[in-house]
């Protein structure tokens, strides 16, 4: 069985896919190491360890040779957030997503809103229509990626969020994409909700107040990602660990 389709299969267990979201190589290989099933990218994450800032400030070169490497030294399924694709212009994105699926990702993840201050969430008018491109290109060249769509609206915290969201995933399931992602959702009804408005597999994100993985597996939820607070919270540790060690003027504190 190929990455890609244990990937697809991962997505229509009874329990959900809980996905490690790595930042650099050798996280990769911790969660493999841990029983994970599947890692993809914190955009966040990868971003902050290289010394960027998040919103596509990485070089998508370092991140195209990142998952290259990834590919290479780990054995489970591996996905890419690509954030608004890398690109404006729609040529460019699926140029992009088409390196990507060359090197094996065996998913991506694209988002409906523009990176910048603020997010631009983008129309109804324009966003499905890349989608629709994205999944023909996809579908004309046999590309073995899972094509994962992202909808900001509780990302931004719109007072309409769920009605937004709503709206939008319809319009993306019919445009072509394989899963629905909805960050920073967290009330049950709201899950719910979404959960019975597709037929799609559909991906919540770490956030305080989330309910736990079983409840999240009784609301349907296929898929359940880390973010970038995994990420986060070894690098609060690491941060007091060396100040504990020039505090002390010791070692005593690694050991």
């Amino acid at each position: 069985m190929s990455h890609f389709e244990k990937f697809n299969q991962l997505h229509q267990q009874s329990s959900p896919l809980l996905l490690g979201n790595i930042w650099d190589v050798q996280s990769a290989k911790m969660f493999e190491a841990a029983g994970y099933q599947a890692i993809g990218t914190s955009s966040h994450a990868l971003a902050i360890a290289n010394g960027y800032d998040d919103g596509e400030q990485l070089p998508f070169e370092l991140l195209l040779s990142f998952a290259k490497r990834v590919v290479e030294v780990v054995n489970i399924p591996f996905t890419a957030d690509i954030e608004g694709g890398y690109d404006r212009n729609l040529k460019g994105i699926i140029r992009n997503i088409q390196q990507l699926a060359d090197v094996g990702v065996a998913g991506i993840n694209i988002e409906d809103t523009i990176p910048g201050f603020p997010r631009k969430l983008q129309g109804m008018e324009d966003f499905p229509a890349v989608i629709s491109a994205i999944a023909d290109h996809i579908s004309q060249n046999n590309l073995n990626i899972f094509l994962n769509v992202r909808t900001d609206s509780f990302l931004l915290g719109m007072p309409d969020a769920l009605q937004e969201a709503l709206k939008r995933i319809k319009h993306y399931e019919n445009a072509g994409a394989r899963g629905i992602f909805t960050p920073c959702i967290t009330a049950a009804a709201d899950i719910k909700a979404v959960v019975e408005a597709t037929a799609l597999p559909v991906n919540v994100m770490c956030m305080p107040g989330l309910p736990d993985f079983n409840e999240l597996t009784q609301l349907g939820v296929k898929r359940i990602s880390m973010g970038g607070f995994v990420f986060s919270k070894v690098c609060e540790d690491a941060g007091r660990l060396v100040e504990k060690i020039l505090k002390d003027q010791n070692f005593g504190s690694i050991f």
